[in-house]
């Protein structure tokens, strides 16, 4: 029984690699084509496709699925399943129609919640308790098709979009091992979404990671632990741009508009510990841990205000 593999970030690796520890023949791999990346913007290889090769399995990347010879392609692999994750498209309906057993997807929230292209960061945004993954039929909506299985994951003050995505990588590729074997048995009956309940959240971009200082802190802090890794929570400062990559708010107020620059105060938190400054913000400061300004590597803030000394008093700039 042939299985072919759509994906293409990291986040789909764990899934690849797991269905083929699993046993499953996959007679084939689609992803999407070598992108320019890095500062030197040299051509890179998707992470599935790193991987594939590695696994010794045949890789396409196909500029779009939708393309007839594409269609034809995957229909003259007769696969029994598609296994679809994180592709970056859209999977068109001639390749939904093409296995008999359907295109099963794996997605990192807990549908109907988070439906598209950045759940993870979202969760994370609006305070959510707990997320988790999705395996569900695909179908020619945008993540709505019926679900076959769910595991939960409560979300740590700790996580940032990126432990977290690590984390529900190797959670749903281990709960598509369960399903696969069961879903192919017959033993599965998928499960309608619930309309009434479903949110959406679109493709991050750069300018999405402007911090909002009139914000509250909490509310801060969740930005910069959902921009981290991409595309990072940033603010400028006299026309520099600086990025926060950990951060922790505090329940204290410092009297200064929000934006503004502040020495730490006294009695932090533990896990604040190690803050040279904070932000005022709408309500609360953010004490921040660890910053980076443009050319720069990251640094605890210690080590940043040590180079920057005339940081404390200064603003940051609001939105526009």
């Amino acid at each position: 029984m042939a299985i072919v593999f759509i994906g293409t970030p990291a986040f789909a690796v764990p899934a690849l690699q797991s269905v083929v520890a699993a046993g499953y023949e996959v007679s084939a791999v689609f992803t999407q084509p070598d992108r320019p990346a890095g500062r030197g913007r040299l051509s890179t290889a998707p992470a599935v496709r790193a991987a594939a090769d590695e696994l010794g399995l045949p890789v396409h990347q196909p500029a779009a699925l939708k393309d007839s010879g594409v269609v034809e392609q995957l229909r003259a692999l007769a696969p029994e399943v598609i296994v679809g994750v994180a592709y970056g498209q859209l999977i068109p309906p001639p390749v939904l129609a093409i296995p008999p057993r359907g295109v099963l997807n794996v997605h990192p929230s807990l549908l109907p919640r988070w439906r598209g292209a950045s759940p993870v960061a979202a969760a994370i945004v609006a305070g959510d308790e707990e997320t988790g993954v999705t395996i569900m039929l695909m179908d020619e909506g945008l993540d709505s098709g019926p679900v076959l299985s769910q595991a939960l994951r409560p979300i740590s003050p700790a996580d940032t979009a990126g432990s977290l995505t690590g984390a529900l990588a190797k959670e749903g590729a281990g709960l598509l091992v369960d399903v696969l074997p069961r879903w192919l048995a017959g033993e599965l009956e998928p499960q309608p979404q619930d309309e009434s309940r479903a949110t959406v959240c679109r493709r991050l971009r750069k300018a999405d990671g402007l911090i909002d200082w009139t914000q509250t802190a909490t509310e801060v802090w969740r930005h910069v632990r959902a921009h981290n890794p991409w595309p990072g929570a940033h603010s400028s400062l006299a026309g520099e741009a600086m990025s926060f990559w950990r951060a922790w708010p505090l329940d204290a107020e410092s009297g200064e508009p929000p934006g503004t620059v502040v020495a730490a105060p006294g009695g932090l938190p533990a896990e604040a510990e190690g803050a040279a400054f904070a932000v005022q913000t709408g309500h609360g400061m953010v004490a921040m841990l660890e910053a980076q300004r443009p050319g720069k590597r990251s640094m605890g803030s210690a080590d940043l205000l040590r180079g920057m000394p005339a940081l404390i008093g200064q603003r940051f700039s609001a939105p526009e």
